[in-house]
């Protein structure tokens, strides 16, 4: 993004003051421009949710679709949706347990692995950039600033 603030872009006008003093303004130029950066830093192919599932699926395995969801701030509809994807990619597996069949328990695969932990490295190398300037106590307080803000405006819409 831009270095002057609240410009949009090289060469472009600034935003308007209205806008940068809006929550949800901010919180989508940041969106945007970590999306960005990882497409062009991490991996083009493999997204942000998709590389979440991965790593709670590595974290979890053999974990139950479902109750992954909420761990990977997804709703399930979404989640069907990315993990059907990553088994199409042969990234992982999803098995149903004989004493429940509408279980469906996830695995990584021998490539998914290996593609996580690719990604993996290339995200903490992003991150590194995403934190210049911040000494280790800054970041963790942002961090957490930042979490506990995911958690108010997602309590916001809970059902």
């Amino acid at each position: 993004m831009g270095g002057e603030q609240g410009t949009s872009g090289s060469g472009g006008l600034p935003a308007p003051p209205e806008l940068l003093a809006a929550p949800g303004y901010v919180a989508r130029r940041l969106h945007q421009a970590y999306v960005a950066a990882w497409v062009r830093m991490v991996d083009p192919k493999l997204t942000g949710p998709q590389f979440a599932v991965l790593t709670a699926v590595n974290a979890y395995p053999g974990v139950e679709q479902g109750s992954l969801a909420t761990s990977v701030a997804l709703d399930r509809s979404t989640m069907a949706s990315i993990v059907r994807r990553l088994e199409e990619r042969g990234l992982i597996t999803r098995e149903t347990p004989a004493e429940d069949g509408r279980k469906r328990l996830l695995f990584l695969t021998e490539d998914g692995g290996a593609t996580l932990r690719a990604a993996d490295r290339r995200a903490r190398e992003l991150d590194v950039l995403l934190m210049q300037g911040y000494d280790a106590e800054q970041q963790d307080a942002l961090l957490r600033q930042l979490t506990a803000l995911s958690e108010h405006w997602e309590s916001l819409v809970d059902d």
